[in-house]
């Protein structure tokens, strides 16, 4: 029940460098996310050997994935404002990351909660769902018009 970045405050609190928010996923998405290098230290935290953005599952390092919370030091501005452009021509964090981690300590935190990727259209629509239905303002409104729409899936759905 506690937020994400309030996990990752308590682990930068323990190891003040900083905290990449991780988590493992599947193989067949691992194409999809910058992947971390890392060794086990202890519970969900890894001390990070290195980055490696969007590779294909035979290069990953591991399925531990790097899902857009951070706690970075202010070293990373430096590290930013010197990057050479990378995928798409732009200044990419990841590039600023893997800079970072070879000269200070950087970990990653594989934090405790529900993730929804929200960069797809199914994972938007389940967020938006699932917030929905623990709004009080909106949730028995919606939950009755999802009982009719399964109640009446072929007609409902059926435009021909």
């Amino acid at each position: 029940k506690k937020p994400v970045l309030q996990q990752m405050v308590e682990v930068f609190n323990e190891y003040k460098t900083s905290i990449l928010g991780v988590q493992e996923v599947s193989e067949d998405v691992v194409h999809k996310y910058g992947i971390v290098d890392c060794k086990h230290v202890e519970g969900g935290v890894y001390k990070v050997k290195d980055l490696v953005e969007k590779p294909k599952l035979e290069e990953a390092p591991s399925r531990i994935a790097i899902l857009g919370r951070y706690i970075l030091t202010p070293t990373i501005f430096s590290y930013l404002e010197t990057q050479e452009p990378g995928a798409g021509g732009e200044i990419q964090l990841t590039d600023g990351l893997k800079r970072l981690a070879r000269n200070e300590a950087m970990y990653a935190y594989i934090f405790k909660g529900h993730r929804y990727d929200v960069g797809t259209k199914i994972g938007f629509l389940q967020a938006n769902i699932e917030f929905a239905l623990r709004n009080p303002e909106v949730a028995d409104d919606l939950k009755n018009y999802l009982a009719a729409l399964h109640d009446n899936m072929e007609t409902m759905l059926d435009y021909d």
